[in-house]
């Protein structure tokens, strides 16, 4: 058994298709195959179910995939941690984040970090936590930015580092008095009258529910945290739009379609929406920064831990921009 043999198994696997599968690893399809067969030789199973053209795994096959994916994630992790010891400015790091936290804290973190590290490749993989936790627990992440959740897969997050790195407030946001006017309809001092009065007030879950909402789609985290907590005040909100990503969404409210309910951060530097406490009850989330404990990082990996860290003490920190922000919603 070796990489190339692991490599063209998870690759047929993924597709579902050989001639597919070798063009990806340009390979010709009888190479692949020997490369199959060789495999299920020296594990003296067979792999594959080959019915009528359709490929799908066997139980060997289903419980080999996993483990394949993680060899070779663990080998390309080496060869980057080699690569690095020996000097070179490259390399690649792989982060999952929510899409709540890849408009806030991690749009802030690359700044950061591709100023320090130019030469370092990001791979950004954008998903809800259940799945963020799954791609960590198979190697396929060095990273990912979680919101604590009970519905991870069972048993994975026994094999994860998780270290709290902030506590998000959400908030209601609508929009803002002065949005959708043409340019130039409201002068610097108009815009500032507008704004001040009347002054933003908290609002409730239950006035939430009245009004219609952009709900997010069912794989946010976020979607399910407020449906606990409607379900848990025997409410039944009001959709106006569902499913739209986290930009889109915004957008929408922006146009005044309805208000969604979202971590503060995330209205942060966005003058046509205006953000309201949530209150009765107030609702928060803890992100974690998690890692496979079982494997170390490389230094990319490590390089963008320190910076996801550093960043998110500053975007909290007494004083700063998102703390003054916060104290004023």
């Amino acid at each position: 058994m070796n990489l190339d043999q692991l490599r063209s198994f998870a690759e047929v696997a993924e597709l579902g298709h050989f001639t597919r599968a070798a063009e990806r690893l340009h390979l010709t399809q009888p190479s692949l195959s020997r490369q199959i067969a060789a495999l299920e030789g020296d594990l003296r199973v067979e792999l594959f179910h080959r019915a009528r053209g359709n490929i799908g795994l066997t139980a060997a096959g289903e419980r080999l995939l996993p483990l394949a994916r993680r060899m070779l994630a663990d080998a390309e992790a080496a060869r980057t941690e080699m690569a690095e010891l020996a000097g070179l400015r490259a390399g690649r790091v792989r982060l999952g984040a929510t899409p709540t936290l890849c408009t806030s804290l991690v749009a802030e973190a690359l700044v950061s970090f591709r100023a320090q590290y130019p030469g370092i490749e990001v791979q950004i993989l954008e998903r809800g936590s259940r799945s963020l936790i799954g791609a960590l627990a198979d190697g396929e992440l060095d990273l990912a930015l979680i919101v604590d959740t009970d519905a991870a897969p069972v048993g994975a997050l026994d094999m994860l580092d998780r270290t709290p790195l902030l506590a998000e407030s959400l908030v209601v946001v609508e929009r803002a008095r002065h949005a959708g006017r043409p340019d130039g309809a409201a002068t610097s001092a108009g815009r500032a009258a507008a704004d001040a009065a009347p002054q933003v007030t908290p609002i409730t879950l239950a006035e939430v529910a009245l009004l219609p909402q952009v709900m997010f789609p069912d794989s946010y985290d976020l979607h399910a945290t407020l449906a606990q907590a409607f379900r848990g005040a025997g409410l039944a909100p009001v959709s106006a739009v569902a499913g739209a990503e986290m930009d889109a969404s915004l957008r929408f409210v922006e146009r005044g379609l309805g208000v969604a309910v979202v971590p503060a951060m995330v209205a942060l530097d966005r003058p046509q929406l205006l953000a309201r406490p949530l209150t009765s009850p107030e609702i928060s989330r803890t992100v974690s920064l998690a890692r496979r404990a079982d494997m170390n990082l490389t230094h990319a990996g490590a390089a963008m831990q320190l910076t996801l860290r550093d960043t998110a003490h500053a975007l909290t920190a007494p004083g700063s921009v998102t703390a003054r922000f916060l104290s004023q919603v």
